[in-house]
């Protein structure tokens, strides 16, 4: 090789031997992804009673909307709010990537994204990803999934661990379409509102099973993913009835917000151009509030029907939101980022012969606790690579080490490119959220005085330990979990990517940041 050639290539070699050989390269899977094995020897806990199980799933519910919280005042979630007094309220529930695809596959997994590598919407699910339902056919367990399935694609092929199945593609329609459902492979027309017939497929299997052998059924639904349907019944319930608008969607209420959330106020994820639409806010939510009526109905008839067979006190009921979404906070719609109404969900869990009801759990848990927590009431012990913990020692009350923060993380996506990486860490108190790849500023926000994140202490003398502290936790978790690297995937899909030219106009860059010509401020 000529020495000019080898002089151009130096740099290029140089970098790769830092990325292969450095501390950090060294420290992790090359790939990100933890080791997996669908033929893991199932370990049984000594002694415990494999207990049935029912997992409802909802689509885009934020965890305050439910009216024992008070979200909004003409929130009606009666069953929701019976589970809550019957069983636990989980407080401070969150999901490690507030996007569809990756928090189910969260939820499948115990993994975080990066390492299950399901970071967006689009791209297909890796055929060796091993699914917590696996673990419990094996068990013995008979398992169902009817609903929402949503992961890498457009698919709805039955998938590994459920005897059932009950899906459609994508996202699905919530009144009848061409492409109807996929029952056990075969397609089957759609007949009615999708929450009801999903739930008539769910009693169904449960009216079908055996008692000699324990149960697992996910239920996931499809509601209440945009555009909002309300069933025939409840359309217009909330017409006449005032939405509160979130303090801070005022942008002057805002204290150093980073430039890119002030900039999407103006796009598709936008108070300013939302769907690039003249969309109302405020019937958006009402819309929205009626369609989670029918989820709450549909709660309500599984509960009857394990009070009516005799297996109330016994089977163990959880019911989560797969992510948060925006009406207005931050002037955003939607999800992606690491806000409290985007990344927080409701969880509930009840099982009068488990947990003691009007039980509120303050502790931060995750949908990366579900298939830890799923498997040690069937009676075996999670897999050691799973990053989530059982979250039943928590809710009765003798957990004495919990997680004091949790990872989040967000890959940006070229379909819609305003909002940025990000990685962030949730504490019981501070929420740091760092940005990769743009010029701005980073976040932290103080969430007991400051619990709608509108003042932004990033520059907070008083608060630079902290930023430090938290900063190290952040990476220091993403060395510890394979997380140092950025997924890229081939584009697939349109952009999302306009402005209406009359909106709101582009940020000001961080006068913090800014320097006159000699350096001063």
């Amino acid at each position: 090789m000529n020495q000019k050639l080898m002089t151009r290539l130096f740099p290029v070699i140089a970098i790769i031997a830092l990325t292969m050989f450095s501390p950090t390269a060294l420290a992790q899977p090359a790939t990100g992804r933890l080791p997996q094995r669908s033929n893991e020897r199932i370990v049984r806990n000594p002694g415990a009673k494999p207990r049935n199980v029912i997992f409802v799933l909802a689509d885009d519910h934020r965890y305050d909307a439910m009216s024992f919280l008070q979200g909004q005042a003409f929130l009606e979630t009666p069953q929701m709010d019976a589970m809550a007094r019957n069983g636990v309220y989980l407080k401070n529930a969150f999901v490690t990537t507030a996007l569809c695809s990756p928090s189910r596959a969260s939820i499948l997994t115990g993994l975080y994204a990066h390492q299950h590598k399901v970071v967006d919407n689009n791209n297909p699910v890796s055929p060796d990803l091993v699914f917590f339902p696996q673990y419990l056919k094996r068990a013995g367990y008979q398992t169902a999934f009817i609903g929402k399935w949503h992961m890498g694609g457009e698919s709805d092929d039955p998938q590994r661990g459920f005897d059932h199945w009950v899906s459609f593609r994508g996202q699905g329609t919530y009144l009848p379409s061409r492409n109807g459902l996929n029952v056990d492979g075969k397609r089957v027309p759609q007949k009615g509102y999708i929450t009801d017939e999903l739930t008539d497929y769910a009693i169904d299997w449960l009216d079908r099973t055996r008692r000699n052998r324990p149960f697992f059924l996910y239920l996931s639904h499809k509601a209440v993913h945009a555009e909002f349907v309300p069933a025939e019944r409840h359309q217009g319930r909330y017409k006449n009835r005032k939405f509160a608008k979130p303090a801070s969607m005022d942008p002057g209420k805002l204290k150093d917000a980073p430039m890119w959330a002030q900039n999407q106020r103006n796009s598709w994820h936008g108070v300013d151009f939302p769907y690039h639409s003249d969309l109302d806010i405020e019937e958006y939510y009402k819309r929205y509030a009626e369609t989670l009526l029918a989820v709450d109905e549909s709660i309500g008839r599984l509960m009857e029907w394990l009070k009516k067979n005799g297996l109330y006190e016994s089977t163990l009921v959880i019911y989560m939101g797969d992510n948060g979404f925006a009406f207005g906070e931050h002037g955003l719609i939607d999800k992606r980022t690491a806000y409290e109404e985007s990344m927080r969900v409701p969880m509930l869990m009840q099982c009068p012969e488990l947990f003691k009801g009007e039980t509120v759990v303050n502790d931060v848990v995750a949908n990366l606790d579900i298939a830890p927590t799923v498997l040690d009431v069937a009676g075996l012990r999670a897999p050691g690579h799973f990053q989530g913990k059982s979250m039943v020692p928590l809710a009765q009350g003798r957990s004495k080490d919990w997680r004091d923060s949790l990872l989040y993380e967000y890959y940006w996506e070229r379909n819609f490119p305003q909002t940025p990486t990000i990685h962030a860490l949730r504490g019981d108190q501070y929420k740091y959220i760092h940005y990769h790849g743009i010029w701005d500023v980073d976040e932290l926000y103080d969430l007991k005085a400051d619990p709608y994140e509108m003042t932004n202490l990033i520059f907070s003398p008083a608060h630079a330990t902290v930023v430090r502290q938290m900063k190290e936790k952040l990476f220091s978790t993403l060395i510890d979990t394979g997380g140092m690297y950025i997924p890229l995937y081939p584009d697939r899909g349109g952009q999302q990517n306009l402005r209406r030219r009359k909106g709101s106009k582009p940020a000001d860059f961080p006068d913090k940041l800014m320097r006159n010509k000699d350096g001063g401020n």
